[in-house]
């Protein structure tokens, strides 16, 4: 069991594992009894269930961030993996129950992420962007290289942020190069700042629960107050051009205002921004269920992609490559 994965667990195999619990928000059925959702993690990736009837005492123990002992059965569900309960129980502490243990780990390490974003900020030319982005990313910078980006669709793990901020910066620096006519000071600024409001949104960088102000206010807004502040901390004025792009960057890059966004992208780089963002978070979603799918098969079902499900192709598996040219 020390070893095992929840992924390492085949379908509808039963399982008695060490799990973190990732999210726990309460509900109600359709006769109105309290349940929780779950969320569970370990290295492997993170994986849904429910726990039916929960009293008050569950309630209380059964939190984000706690370690537990789970046995159950894992299945699919309308397309996606779930876990059923069968029994559950808080870890004690003579069993592994540190919740870092559990924790999925991005592709780059924090040093690595903060030479390309060091990289992005030494090649700013413009003397407004650059100070506003240094002042912001200075009050934040150690939480927005541990935070995740999303709490479940994409990139939701530590380092998260950091590590799709970079994704985008890489888009967006090979975007510039091909259309000349980008401001690139104006498009990177605005994928450093895009999700740093993030830092706030959430608790911590585990449990990716929200705050009080994530709830009230989302990572937008929050976003768009940090650029203010800044501006009137550096004695800048709030109405000149740069400061107001800067705004209008972060404030569109959901796209539209029924996703999210207070404004529809009126400025190139802000719809090139919202592109890239839709696109990396994408690519992540799609990769993170094909991780967990066999070659010639479908994987689950992803909501954050209208709930589509997507062919894992065999060939890329079966391949032999050599060096031999074909014959024409």
């Amino acid at each position: 069991m020390d070893n095992l994965k929840i992924f390492d667990v085949p379908l509808d195999q039963n399982f008695d594992l060490y799990l973190l619990i990732k999210v726990a928000e309460i509900r109600e059925d359709r006769n109105a009894k309290k349940y929780i959702s779950f969320t569970f993690q370990d290295k492997s990736g993170s994986i849904d269930g429910k726990y039916w009837s929960a009293t008050e005492e569950d309630i209380a123990k059964y939190t984000s961030g706690n370690v537990v002992r789970l046995a159950g059965k894992r299945e699919l569900y309308n397309g996606n993996p779930q876990v059923r309960i069968t029994g559950i129980r808080l870890a004690t502490d003579e069993e592994p129950n540190n919740p870092s243990d559990y924790v999925e780990q991005g592709p780059m390490t924090d040093e690595e992420m903060k030479a390309e974003i060091k990289a992005a900020l030494d090649g700013f030319q413009n003397p407004v962007i650059d100070t506003i982005v240094r002042k912001i990313l200075n009050t934040v910078y150690k939480d927005f290289f541990v935070y995740p980006a999303a709490k479940k669709n994409h990139h939701a793990f530590v380092g998260g942020l950091g590590f799709h901020t970079v994704s985008m910066l890489r888009l967006a620096q090979a975007i510039a190069n091909q259309y000349t006519n980008i401001n690139k000071d104006l498009l990177y600024a605005g994928v450093i700042l895009h999700d740093i409001g993030k830092t706030v949104e959430f608790t911590d960088p585990m449990s990716t629960e929200y705050s009080t102000e994530g709830n009230l206010i989302g990572h937008i807004s929050i976003i768009d107050e940090m650029i203010t502040l800044a501006v009137d901390q550096l004695g800048l004025d709030q109405h000149q051009e740069e400061v107001v792009l800067l705004k209008h960057m972060v404030l569109a890059h959901h796209g539209k205002q029924e996703w999210g966004s207070p404004v529809n992208p009126h400025v190139l780089e802000a719809e090139v921004l919202h592109h890239i963002d839709n696109l990396d978070a994408s690519i992540q979603m799609m990769t993170t269920a094909l991780d967990h799918t066999e070659p010639g098969e479908f994987s689950a079902r992803i909501f954050g992609l209208d709930n589509r499900n997507f062919y894992k192709p065999k060939f890329d598996a079966e391949i032999e490559v050599t060096n031999e040219m074909p014959e024409v």
